[in-house]
C-alpha cells in the first residue's frame, strides 16, 4: 500500500482560472471568482509543525454510481451517498478490511431512486434525512435488524400530507411565490440544498435556494417555522453550534447570517451578518465548541470566523489559501479542516495559536470534491494522532482516506 509524506507550508501563488461547469449549469458554485485580498492569510512557514510528516493515502475508491456524487454522510459502518441522477446508496465498509476494490463497490444497496436529484444527506438515529432538488425533503426509515444488511423504507415526504391540508384553506398560511401563484409558507419552492439536525436533535433545518430557512419537528415532521427572504439569492450552506444553538446560513449574496431563537421568543432572529467573501459562499462548518466557524467560497478562500461575544457576533480571524479553484465543501474533526474543491484536491488544515497550516493535500479525484465528512479512526492506536476522510466527486467516486497527524 502506497503512503504518502506531506510536510506543512502556505501557497499564495495562485494558478489563473478556468470555470468549471459539469452538468447543469445551475451550479454556478463551480465558476471560480479571483481570490479574496482583504482578509490577510493565516497559513505561515514559520508554524512549528513544519517538520513534522503527516502520512495518507488512500484506502479505497467506491464505485457504482453513475452520475456526480453531491452529498455524503455516515453512520456505523454504513456510509449513504446522494447523486445527481436521483439514487440514495448505502455502502457497508470497514476500511481496514483488506479487500479488493470491486467486492468493496458490489456490497451496497439502493436505498432510494427517481426522487429528485440528491442535495443532501443527514441521519437521525434510525431515520434517514435527504433534501432534493424537487423541493422535497423525505425521511428513509433504516431498519438494523439484520446488521450486515440494512433495509429502508419511506416514511415521510416533508411537507407531509396533513401538514399541507391543514394549511391549504387559511389564507394567512398562503405566501406568494410568484406574480399569479400562491403556496403554503411550509413548502420549500426550489431545491433543498442543505439540512442540519439542533443540539438534541429534535429539529431538522433546512435551507433552500428560494432564500428561505425552515424549521421542522424530527418527530412528527411539523414545520414550524419559515424565515422568508433569508438572503437575497440562493442559499447553500447551513451550520447549527451544539453548543448555544445558532443557525448559520450561507448564500450566493456573499453573506453568511447568524439566527437565534431568544428565550421566550416564536421565530428566530437575525443577530449578526458577517460579510467578508466576495464571491458565493458554498459552505460552512463550526468547530466541536462552535467558537470558530470556517467558510468556503467561490473566492478560492477558507474565511476563519471567532466568536468575540455572547450575542453571536464573529470577527474575521484570517484566510486560508492554497486550492486554486472554488471551494465547495468543508468538515471539522476533532483539531482539523478539511476542505475539497473543484481543483480536485482535499487539504487537510491544522491551527496553532491563530497560524494554521496545510498537513496534507490529498490528489486522486478526476473531478471537483463536491463533499466531505471525517471521523476520528478508532481502529488505530499509535502514537499519531489518526482519522478517516470520506469524499464524493463529480466524477461518480467515493474515496475513503487514512490519514495520519502528528501529536502535538
Amino acid at each position: 500500500m502506497e503512503y504518502h509524506q506531506s510536510y506543512s507550508y502556505s501557497n499564495n501563488d495562485f494558478q489563473s482560472q478556468t470555470n468549471y461547469f459539469h452538468g447543469d449549469q445551475s451550479d454556478h458554485y463551480l465558476t471560480s471568482e479571483p481570490s479574496l485580498k482583504s482578509v490577510a492569510s493565516l497559513t505561515s512557514r514559520s508554524n512549528n509543525q513544519e517538520n513534522q510528516p503527516t502520512y495518507h493515502h488512500c484506502l479505497t475508491t467506491l464505485q457504482g454510481h453513475n452520475s456526480y456524487i453531491s452529498s455524503l454522510t455516515i453512520s456505523g459502518n454504513f456510509i449513504y451517498t446522494g447523486s445527481s441522477d436521483r439514487e440514495i446508496r448505502s455502502w457497508k465498509c470497514n476500511p481496514h478490511v483488506e479487500s479488493n476494490n470491486e467486492n468493496l463497490s458490489a456490497d451496497h444497496c439502493m436505498v432510494s431512486a427517481g426522487k429528485g436529484a440528491v442535495k443532501a444527506l443527514a441521519i437521525s438515529g434510525d431515520k434517514l434525512f435527504s433534501a432534493h432538488q424537487d423541493h422535497k425533503i423525505r425521511v428513509w426509515k433504516i431498519d438494523n435488524n439484520e446488521p450486515d444488511h440494512q433495509r429502508y423504507s419511506r416514511l415521510a415526504t416533508l411537507p407531509t400530507l396533513g401538514d399541507r391540508a391543514a394549511k391549504l384553506l387559511m389564507p394567512k398560511h398562503q405566501v406568494q411565490i410568484r406574480r399569479h401563484k400562491k403556496c403554503t409558507w411550509i413548502h420549500h419552492v426550489d431545491t433543498v440544498s442543505a439540512l442540519a439536525f439542533s443540539w438534541d436533535e429534535s429539529l431538522l433545518y433546512s435551507v433552500s435556494w428560494d432564500r428561505t430557512l425552515k424549521v421542522w419537528s424530527t418527530t412528527d415532521f411539523r414545520c414550524l417555522e419559515s424565515v422568508r427572504n433569508a438572503h437575497d439569492d440562493a442559499i447553500n450552506a447551513l451550520a447549527v453550534s451544539v453548543e448555544d444553538g445558532h443557525v448559520y446560513t450561507g448564500s450566493a449574496d456573499k453573506k453568511i447570517k447568524v439566527w437565534k431563537k431568544e428565550s421566550g421568543a416564536k421565530k428566530y432572529s437575525l443577530i449578526a451578518t458577517l460579510e467578508k467573501h466576495n464571491s458565493g459562499v458554498n459552505a460552512l462548518a463550526l468547530s466541536s465548541d462552535g467558537s470558530v466557524l470556517y467558510s468556503g467560497a467561490c473566492d478560492r478562500s477558507i474565511v476563519v470566523w471567532e466568536k468575540i461575544d455572547s450575542e453571536g457576533n464573529m470577527g474575521v480571524v484570517g484566510a486560508l489559501r492554497g486550492h486554486t479553484k472554488s471551494i465547495l465543501c468543508l468538515a471539522v474533526v476533532s483539531d482539523l479542516v478539511c476542505s475539497g474543491s473543484a481543483d480536485q484536491t482535499i487539504r487537510i488544515w491544522r491551527g496553532v495559536a491563530k497560524s494554521y497550516s496545510c498537513l496534507a493535500t490529498l490528489e486522486g479525484h478526476k473531478g471537483p470534491v463536491k463533499c466531505l465528512t471525517a471521523t476520528v479512526d478508532h481502529w488505530n492506536t499509535s502514537d499519531t494522532s489518526n482519522y478517516l476522510i470520506y469524499s464524493g466527486s463529480l466524477d461518480c467516486d467515493i474515496k475513503v482516506w487514512q490519514v495520519f497527524v502528528p501529536c502535538q
